[in-house]
């Protein structure tokens, strides 16, 4: 017996117009915070794919949190994405056989830039979340106000809490 071809389902088409004016929105937004934390364009890109896929799941798009839960599930995703490729990392430099090869004819300073970016990635993914996350939303260009709603703390504590969590990245960094 052949069952007849099943046309793939697609989530998003139909999407209601609450849900398409929230996505025309806010995703350049959360593409941008994404993209600051993992500076991959596809990648953040991804993570954006999978904030929103999330939020149409389980929410209903005119839900006054939206952007605010948004931003807060990019940060967190893509510090995800960013735990996630370290621990991949380290576990394939682990497997891999070194090899004697030159150095490359990089100029320094981009590489100096590279490893800086690299090491600033890293310090992030040691983080408690929540600092992790503040940094990454206030880097990325949210007002004080925005990091609250995403974070669910009080706008008046946003900046001792930046403060805190900026005092905590330069002692993981030292």
């Amino acid at each position: 017996m052949t069952l007849p071809a099943r046309k793939p389902e697609r989530v998003f088409d139909s999407l209601s117009p609450a849900f398409e004016g929230l996505f025309r929105s806010e995703y350049a937004r959360v593409v941008g915070i994404a993209h600051r934390v993992l500076a991959d364009q596809a990648e953040a890109e991804d993570v954006a794919q999978d904030v929103f896929l999330s939020f149409y799941r389980a929410h209903a798009a005119d839900a006054p949190y939206a952007p605010a839960w948004l931003h807060a599930a990019a940060a967190h995703s893509a510090l995800n994405a960013v735990r996630s490729r370290d621990r991949r990392s380290r576990r394939e430099a682990s497997q891999a056989v070194p090899l004697d090869t030159p150095a490359t004819d990089d100029p320094a300073d981009l590489v100096a830039a590279s490893e800086t970016r690299d090491e600033v990635r890293a310090v992030l993914a040691r983080l408690p979340e929540r600092s992790a996350a503040m940094l990454a939303l206030r880097y990325a260009g949210l007002s004080y106000e925005e990091i609250a709603q995403a974070l669910d703390v009080r706008a008046s504590s946003i900046g001792t809490l930046l403060r805190r969590a900026e005092d905590a990245f330069r002692r993981e960094l030292r």
